[in-house]
């Protein structure tokens, strides 16, 4: 008997069936109280999918900037200032597929959304997602499809929240380290970290 599970009967029969706090939580808008999840959360990770692969990207932003919830089917995403890779945006405009997980700190529950997604660069909307004088160059325009609360037990599990759980800088090798041996010493190194702080100040929006 093969160990590979490589059907869909084969893992129904190995989890049976969800209860109903699992399914009723499902919903194709976004409920009161799902927007209160989505108000508080800064930080979420942004799935899409186009004919390289997958990508999963981190998108964090000040307190109630990170989305707006336009209506009960529509969010908005402004795609501030990265590494300019636009790994997201080049799978979105090929398929519209996109899944996101909002996390919450110290809250133990996530909440997922998914849906289709395009981008904009109308004038009015960059602009009204300005901050510190900047706009970002688009926004992501999500049209939901499924909203639902994913339970704690995975934050729980990894004590994310938890002070001493916390990893010290010091024991993983820094951006210019990975930079530098990976490029065998062409980009990176310690200028990189060094000047990181301010590079960042300089590029946040």
């Amino acid at each position: 008997m093969s160990p590979i599970i490589d059907s869909i009967e084969a893992l129904e029969a190995l989890y049976g069936v969800p209860n109903d706090a699992s399914t009723v939580k499902e919903v194709p808008v976004i409920t009161p109280e799902y927007r209160a999840m989505i108000d508080a959360s800064p930080f979420a990770a942004l799935a899409t999918c186009g004919p390289e692969g997958l990508d999963c990207s981190p998108r964090g932003d000040r307190l109630g900037e990170l989305v707006r919830v336009a209506d009960e089917r529509t969010l908005l995403m402004p795609d501030r200032r990265g590494n300019n890779r636009v790994d997201s945006l080049r799978n979105i405009v090929r398929d519209p597929r996109v899944a996101l997980m909002f996390l919450i700190p110290g809250h133990g529950n996530a909440l997922r959304v998914n849906g289709r997604a395009q981008v904009s660069v109308d004038p009015a909307l960059l602009e009204s997602f300005m901050v510190e004088g900047k706009a970002p160059r688009s926004v992501i325009v999500v049209t939901v499809e499924t909203v639902y609360f994913q339970c704690a037990r995975a934050v729980i599990r990894a004590r994310l929240w938890e002070s001493d759980a916390r990893v010290e800088p010091g024991r993983l090798p820094t951006a210019g380290r990975i930079l530098a041996a990976l490029s065998e010493g062409k980009v990176g190194g310690e200028p990189y970290d060094s000047g990181w702080a301010e590079r960042a100040k300089e590029t946040m929006w």
